[in-house]
């Protein structure tokens, strides 16, 4: 990787690991701790690529970007920021920043996409390309503290990455994830930063669809705004076949349909519960919300929110005590985001401590009929969506990167041993009982046995 970095953050450590780095891998990096310095070296003709904090001592890293656009069209921005909200990810993309990674960030992706940000700027260079368009802010942008969508896990901000991408398509939207994710809230996200803003938001359920005057009605109060049909595996058969028809039929300047769904949607298919037509015309644009078991890390930020906003409303200002923190990570959430907001809009209510202790927490989590271990709440999950579960979770721990070749055999094999054990186990270690349970040649068996280090160890299984 060559070519010269321009890296503005008023973290000394980060400027230093940054430089680092950057010179290790063959570049030149200018430093600073001031947007005027960065705008000076962007307007003296310096760098061939920018990276820069949002929250600076003297601005904002994301409104100077269409500054930067007017002088070097071409220099490619990416925006790092501890701001971990959807509306950094919705605010780079608005300013067409090249790329944005959260704080803290891992450095080896933060140079696989600063090489990849300089090679597309030669490419470009070469075919002389006509400079985009300059990216013009919206005024009325809502602020960053605004937005309750919380979340530093690569899972949460590849979603922000691709809210932010869709937010003015016209494609519909369909949202799917468990009870209390956020499912309505990312809707009304889509709908109050989009260009139809100004125009009604309007939620149906299944009852609104049960005749054709409750869809007129239902289109004369949306307009050309944005409509929800509100957890869709609720609606029965005639309301599903209204709104599959009610999606061939809007008119171009008709509103932009959204839709929300929880559960097995492969399972609502097979069994009926989901027409097909309806889900392939809402699959425009699928956006899965991850359970709050699934983003761990995302539960300190999340808990700091909850706890601010709830002393906003006027309850007493309180933390979490390690003890306690440590409870909220080893709990399920079963009923995921609202619940823990519930939960600790509650615990900040109880005393005027500053902290929040394990014994308080522990009891209010005791007093919810939701409250269940996370080995109960798997109980439910098929074999197929517990393996896609840990297969999510091991992309997931990838970062932006890509798994080492050779995935499918490797996955096969840690499926295969547990599986011959397992079954072996069960038919007490007889190879000739478990290979016909497994439904494979007992030769078959023996070699995998030898290949795989499996041991056996012959007893009498008991009835």
């Amino acid at each position: 990787m060559d070519g010269t970095v321009l890296v503005a953050d008023d973290d000394r450590t980060i400027r230093t690991v940054l430089t680092q780095a950057l010179t290790r891998a063959g570049c030149k990096v200018h430093a600073t701790s001031s947007l005027t310095t960065l705008m000076r070296w962007v307007e003296e003709g310096r760098g061939d690529l920018v990276i820069t904090d949002v929250m600076m001592p003297d601005g904002n890293g994301i409104e100077m970007i269409p500054k930067i656009s007017v002088e070097r069209p071409d220099l490619p921005v990416i925006v790092i920021s501890a701001q971990n909200t959807i509306m950094t990810a919705i605010q780079a993309n608005e300013v067409e920043a090249h790329d944005y990674l959260p704080k803290p960030f891992d450095l080896p992706d933060l140079l696989k996409r600063a090489g990849a940000a300089m090679k597309n700027r030669r490419l470009i260079a070469a075919s002389e390309a006509p400079a985009r368009p300059t990216p013009t802010p919206r005024g009325d942008m809502l602020s960053m503290e605004s937005m309750p969508l919380v979340g530093r896990t690569p899972v949460m901000q590849e979603l922000y990455r691709l809210i932010a991408r869709v937010i003015n398509a016209t494609m519909p939207v369909l949202i799917i994830g468990e009870s209390g994710t956020g499912k309505s809230l990312i809707a009304r996200t889509l709908h109050d930063l989009s260009d139809r803003r100004v125009q009604p938001f309007v939620t149906a359920t299944g009852e609104d669809l049960q005749s054709g005057d409750g869809v007129q009605a239902l289109l004369s109060r949306v307009r050309g705004g944005k409509l929800l049909l509100d957890e869709l595996t609720s609606y029965d058969t005639e309301a599903q076949l209204r709104a599959a028809r009610l999606l061939d039929t809007l008119p171009e300047d008709g509103p932009r349909v959204m839709a929300t769904a929880q559960g097995n949607l492969t399972r609502a298919l097979g069994e009926g519960a989901l027409r097909e037509d309806l889900y392939y015309r809402l699959g425009g644009v699928v956006l899965n919300v991850p359970a709050l078991r699934e983003r761990i890390d995302d539960l300190e930020p999340l808990a700091a929110h909850f706890l601010s906003q709830a002393a906003d409303e006027g309850a007493n200002l309180r933390k979490l005590s390690p003890d306690a923190m440590e409870v909220v990570r080893v709990y399920s959430w079963p009923g995921n985001v609202r619940q823990l907001q519930n939960t600790l809009r509650r615990a900040s209510l109880t005393s005027s401590e500053a902290y929040i202790s394990r014994a308080e927490i522990e009891a209010a989590l005791q007093s919810q009929p939701s409250a269940v271990s996370m080995n109960a709440r798997v109980m439910d999950e098929t074999l197929s969506e517990s393996v896609a579960r840990h297969l999510r979770r091991y992309f997931d721990l990838h970062g932006q990167d890509l798994p080492t070749p050779g995935l499918y055999g490797r996955i096969l094999r840690e499926i295969e041993k547990p599986l011959i054990e397992i079954a072996l186990d069960a038919t007490g270690g007889n190879q000739a009982r478990c290979a016909d349970l497994l439904g494979i040649n007992r030769n078959t068996l023996r070699k995998k046995i030898t290949e795989l280090d499996i041991a056996v160890s012959r007893r009498r299984k008991l009835a």
